[in-house]
């Protein structure tokens, strides 16, 4: 399985593929607006991870899902903005403007949002402490553990005709639009391939 070394070079490789992807935006009429962070550290051991939090099972909406660092954007706030705010207080992770590499393609979710995601470099040996508010758990997630074997899975659903993307980690089974961010920040950043992901469904689950 390929492996990533967490340094400089790769923070210079992942930054210029996004400089040079040509992002979707999306108008999101009727949508609230929202960021999720691909928050790039490493591993303990050298090796590039992304951090993932399973959300407390007290939330409001989507209660014990996993899901990336992120929420709605305040009044005013660009997702970047929103995106390190959210590190701040779900993780306590507090970083720089300048930490911020580039944004993936927006996606449109079932439940009424349009994401942005936003790819940070943490830098290294840094600390997550989870906010037991909004999140359970906090996990780094090895790059190379997006390209199993068999990952992303697609599933056909006889409620709609779009393929639900699905990646299994964790022993777990993550869904969209964690997957579909996830996915996208594969191929587009770590393999350096074009990919759109708005069209990968959700499951029905997601839709409310």
């Amino acid at each position: 399985m390929e492996t990533f070394q967490f340094q400089d070079t790769l923070r210079a490789t992942i930054a210029a593929r996004l400089a040079t992807f040509e992002r979707k935006a999306q108008p999101g009429e009727g949508l609230k607006r929202a960021a999720v962070t691909m928050t790039l550290v490493d591993d303990g051991a050298g090796q590039g991870a992304f951090v993932l939090t399973k959300r407390a099972p007290r939330m409001n909406r989507h209660a014990g899902q996993w899901a990336l660092p992120g929420g709605r954007l305040d009044p005013g706030e660009t997702p970047e903005e929103a995106g390190l705010r959210e590190l701040r207080e779900e993780v306590h992770l507090d970083l720089p403007a300048g930490a911020v590499l580039g944004r993936l393609d927006d996606y449109p979710t079932r439940s009424g949002y349009l994401i942005t995601p936003v790819v940070i470099w943490a830098g290294a040996a840094v600390e997550l402490v989870p906010n037991p508010e909004e999140v359970a758990s906090v996990h780094r997630i090895h790059f190379s553990d997006l390209f199993r074997p068999g990952s992303p899975e697609f599933v056909s659903i006889p409620e709609s005709d779009r393929p639900v993307i699905r990646m299994p980690l964790l022993g777990s089974k993550i869904h969209a639009p964690t997957a579909a961010v996830l996915y996208q920040f594969r191929e587009v950043a770590l393999a350096g391939r074009p990919t759109r992901v708005a069209h990968l469904e959700q499951p029905v689950f997601a839709w409310r």
